[in-house]
């Protein structure tokens, strides 16, 4: 039997240090990745080795790979029962499943090579509305000039497994509405302070909170993920904290009631309270630091707490009058002003130093309006900074308006006379394209 028919490189992710960021399924362009309650799999027979997946992830998890015959792969079933990662395999234990090794590295590269140089080449063609696939222009390098980010301080796998952080503050910043008897429009704004631990993060990078207790199946709660939404030197200038946005979840996607554990932990936290902390993870969603640079940011809800951490520190390097910032563009989109976190302290942003364009989708008496229509609105102004090769762009917030986003630079891109196979891969290469939605 050939190594082509009998052995293939399997690509698993390892449950112990995954924070379920969904990064990895939704950037995932063959549909091979899936997940249930706890982990997040891939399925042997649809993975095509495209790599696509594997910079963005924030914590490594999704880098790993067994070697496996064919019909002995790991099913769902087996991924899914996983709480750690089976041992590799050696020659003499893949021979007594069947399989044949010889040549198999060589095998397993070449596969890689080929389906990386297929999804490479996917980028320049696939424009078109029916087949388009937004999270294919999304950069999973930094910019050239962002600062060097620390990840997975701490973690399953870190040399200390969590830290404790103190909760200095938990500020509501959203009114409160009620909808079907349940409390609604509840974000938070909290402040975690890590006292003489070194906790060194960047604007854009997230950390995983660690829920106390167990789930249904006696296991404990896996991490939660949470952007930062406070810039590199604190929440409060010169102090060894940060602050996270956070919204209380009280129904699935599908509007059913259901109360998220990681969510409702955190908005109930009062001072004082201790909190279990990993990482911080993320390496590529982060600010550009040279002079002159443009940062065109558009999100929803919670998605604006790495442009709350952007923003923040524009505006600090502005009061040194130490830095020379670009233009600053803020695209921010929810259902009503209510749903809408910040809103006071943003409308007292001086208007020459940000310029904020506001989407509300369901005002009484007014036509709906998404930040993709207020993009439209502006494109002008959007033309003109995709032209500029020290403009970047990020995209934070819920999965449903990602490909609205995209369609909408891409459009405004050709309606200006400027190729969208061209630039959009551009923006992927250069690291000027962001997307981090859920």
């Amino acid at each position: 039997m050939s190594t082509e028919s009998n052995l293939i490189k399997q690509h698993v992710i390892d449950p112990e240090i995954c924070i379920r960021c969904n990064t990895c399924e939704s950037i995932c362009p063959v549909g091979a990745i899936t997940h249930d309650s706890r982990n997040y799999v891939v399925k042997a027979d649809i993975c095509n080795l495209c790599m696509d997946c594997i910079s963005p992830c924030p914590t490594g998890s999704i880098d790993n790979w067994r070697m496996m015959p064919k019909d002995k792969a790991y099913t769902l079933e087996d991924q899914f029962s996983w709480d750690d990662l089976p041992d590799e395999l050696n020659p003499e234990q893949l021979a007594e499943l069947g399989g044949d090794v010889q040549d198999a590295a060589q095998q397993a590269q070449a596969a890689v090579q080929s389906a990386a140089a297929s999804s490479a080449a996917s980028v320049s063609t696939a424009v078109d509305d029916t087949n388009f696939n937004s999270a294919q222009f999304g950069a999973v390098l930094p910019p050239w000039s962002a600062a060097h980010a620390y990840t997975n301080l701490y973690g399953p796998k870190a040399v200390q497994k969590s830290i404790t952080a103190t909760v200095t503050g938990n500020l509501r910043v959203t009114e409160v509405g009620k909808q079907a008897g349940q409390q609604d429009y509840d974000t938070h704004h909290i402040v975690l302070d890590f006292g003489s631990m070194p906790f060194p993060v960047l604007e854009g990078q997230s950390i995983g909170i660690i829920p106390p207790g167990t789930d249904d199946k006696g296991k404990p709660h896996h991490a939660r993920q949470y952007s930062i939404a406070s810039p590199r030197n604190g929440e409060r200038p010169g102090h060894n904290n940060l602050s996270l946005t956070i919204k209380r979840v009280l129904e699935d996607h599908d509007g059913q009631p259901v109360r998220g554990v990681g969510s409702n932990y955190m908005c109930d936290l009062q001072v004082g309270d201790k909190v279990q902390v990993i990482g911080p993870f993320g390496a590529s969603f982060l600010m550009p630091n040279h002079p002159k640079s443009n940062i065109v940011m558009i999100c929803t809800g919670t998605g604006s707490a790495p442009m709350r951490a952007m923003t923040e520190w524009r505006r600090r390097l502005r009061a040194s009058g130490k830095f020379e910032g670009g233009k600053l563009m803020l695209f921010f989109g929810a259902r009503t002003p209510a749903e809408l976190p910040y809103f006071g302290p943003l409308n007292n942003l001086p208007k020459d130093f940000i310029d904020i364009e506001f989407a509300f989708s369901r005002e009484v008496g007014k036509p709906k309006r998404y930040v993709q229509d207020a993009m439209r609105d502006r494109a002008a102004d959007i033309a003109a900074l995709l032209k500029d090769a020290n403009t970047f762009f990020y995209v934070c917030g819920l999965k449903s308006m990602e490909e609205g986003v995209v369609m909408a630079l891409r459009d405004i891109a050709q309606n200006a006379g400027i190729p969208w196979d061209s630039l959009g891969l551009e923006l992927k290469q250069q690291g000027r394209l962001h997307l981090e939605t859920y």
